[in-house]
């Protein structure tokens, strides 16, 4: 997963703003206590990190892999 589709995800599970609040501010004990934001600095594959935030946040497993886009033509 590139970083661009991690925060796509994000946003449009969260909102844009509660989105980068969640990502600085989530403790999450699946990645060694890191926020989203530092492990995503420290190196941590993004789809490692959605998934974690994914469990810890309730996301429905229908709406973990995004919304359909349709493709560009």
């Amino acid at each position: 997963m590139r970083l661009s589709d991690f925060w796509r995800l994000m946003d449009d599970e969260f909102g844009a703003g509660y989105s980068r609040v969640l990502a600085s501010e989530l403790v999450l004990s699946e990645l060694g206590g890191l926020s989203a934001q530092a492990a995503l600095s420290s190196g941590i594959d993004p789809r490692r990190v959605w998934w974690a935030i994914c469990e810890k946040q309730d996301v429905p497993p229908a709406r973990r892999l995004g919304r359909d886009v349709a493709p560009k033509q």
